[in-house]
């Protein structure tokens, strides 16, 4: 197994790709790996994306909140049986 050296990587590179890391729980050495194999065909990418854009919401309701939203998406929960049976 070669090693090699990655030259003139700026401030900003650093920066996301070690965020990246510590997001993923690995190491930069294990993401620059599979970033270079998906990248290079050697491996295929993961479908699953995961998103945490709206984690700073999590855990922020009140239990009057949580109420006020269930009582507005109720209407969801009902079938309409016409609609069902293909009527109009």
């Amino acid at each position: 197994m070669a090693t090699m050296t990655l030259r003139g990587i700026d401030d900003r590179i650093a920066a996301v790709l070690k965020e990246k890391a510590r997001k993923e729980g690995t190491s930069v050495n294990a993401l620059m790996l599979r970033i270079l194999k998906e990248s290079l065909g050697i491996e295929k990418k993961k479908r699953g994306a995961v998103y945490d854009d709206l984690d700073h919401l999590a855990g922020t309701w009140s239990k009057k909140d949580a109420a006020e939203f269930d009582r507005a998406i109720s209407v969801f929960e009902k079938v309409d049986e016409d609609m069902w049976k293909g009527g109009s």
